[in-house]
């Protein structure tokens, strides 16, 4: 019996070791920002196709999406820090306008990182949508446009208004903001995520 015992206490500890803390895996948002995400809540990823820990977390992210379920809405919001990450958000953008992003959010990460396109080149990016069935033409116009541009403005407002140093990152139901950096790594991170999307629902009475 007290061997049993032992092991109880044992793994009670190991799960309350576990749990995710606050001020080291993730920070409260004080005040907390509004959310447009109605009564599901929202999750933010914060991202630059330029950085190789977002690169590693695409597989994470997409099988944490597919368990994620309806009641969560999970938003892409473009790092834009420098003038290569604000070139990769014009082009997240301008993909999304041409609802290119289903296909070719993770194949961009591909080419760029394993193959080394260097996609962060106006040049280079145009050539590459062309060759992925895009047209190019139009993808330059828009990519040059002023409704790109502001959505790069409000994308760069974002960082601020959540305060986010580094990506990636997720923000969720604008009360908590966790990173790869915080969470101890990629794996850890989408944990430190369910364990507030969890918490986020339970707030909310759900």
């Amino acid at each position: 019996m007290k061997f049993l015992a032992g092991l109880l206490l044992a793994a009670l500890a190991g799960a309350a070791q576990a749990q995710p803390v606050a001020g080291r895996d993730y920070q409260e948002l004080d005040p907390p920002r509004p959310v447009s995400s109605g009564g599901r809540i929202e999750v933010i990823e914060f991202f630059y196709y330029g950085c190789p820990v977002c690169y590693e977390a695409q597989p994470h992210i997409a099988k944490w999406l597919m368990k994620a379920g309806p009641g969560i809405v999970m938003l892409r919001v473009p790092a834009a820090f420098t003038e290569s990450s604000q070139s990769f958000a014009r082009t997240f953008y301008t993909l999304g306008a041409m609802n290119q992003i289903a296909r070719l959010h993770w194949p961009l990460y591909d080419n760029h990182h394993f193959d080394g396109r260097q996609l962060n080149e106006e040049k280079n990016v145009v050539a590459w949508v062309a060759a992925n069935g895009v047209d190019g033409r139009r993808f330059s116009e828009l990519w040059h446009s002023a409704e790109i541009q502001n959505r790069v403005d409000a994308a760069k407002k974002s960082l601020e208004t959540y305060d986010v140093k580094g990506v990636p990152s997720f923000v969720v139901d604008g009360r908590y903001i966790t990173s790869a950096r915080m969470a101890g790594g990629v794996p850890q991170m989408m944990r430190v995520v369910d364990y507030l999307v969890d918490r986020a629902a339970s707030e909310r009475g759900k």
